[in-house]
């Protein structure tokens, strides 16, 4: 059995799952998680961008970047956490489709990017963030941290917009 095999089995399992099922069946439960994912994710890419186009330079110049951190990372963590339950709900209703739908896989790996580059600038760039809290703009590392967030986030949107098309 090869792993594709053993993934779409797993998917046609989750899609037969009580709750999947009546996520598919209702009227009202695809439309209402799909909104509230549309918002989550609203709120998380907004929050992240306020934060990278200040590492960038561009935008909140008289805030330093600890206290602006320190304001935004709440609302972007909860809203994560509602946007990847809302995601898991809405695929849990169609897995098999969208294990095969080519935008969803683009989706989740410009996630899995937008993971990796936090984790590395967390555990690099931002150790350092007292020396440069106030600089504007940020050192070079930081900012190609940022500008790959904000590329890695809109292409998140972008591809969840074309998840719905294909």
């Amino acid at each position: 059995m090869s792993i594709g095999s053993v993934l779409f089995a797993v998917c046609t399992w989750i899609e037969a799952t009580p709750l999947a099922v009546s996520i598919t069946e209702s009227e009202w439960m695809f439309p209402t998680i799909e909104t509230t994912h549309v918002l989550a994710l609203t709120l998380v890419v907004g929050s992240i961008a306020m934060l990278d186009l200040r590492l960038l330079g561009v935008s909140t110049r008289t805030m330093g970047a600890m206290q602006l951190s320190d304001e935004v990372l709440p609302w972007t963590w909860s809203a994560f956490t509602v946007a990847a339950i809302t995601g898991s709900l809405m695929f849990a209703s169609a897995a098999t489709k969208y294990y095969s739908n080519i935008p969803f896989r683009i989706k989740m790996g410009l996630l899995l990017l937008a993971g990796i580059n936090m984790a590395i600038f967390h555990r690099g760039a931002w150790r350092t963030v007292h020396d440069w809290n106030e600089t504007v703009p940020a050192p070079h590392a930081v900012r190609v941290a940022a500008g790959l967030s904000l590329v890695f986030w809109i292409g998140v949107v972008v591809a969840g917009r074309w998840v719905g098309f294909v």
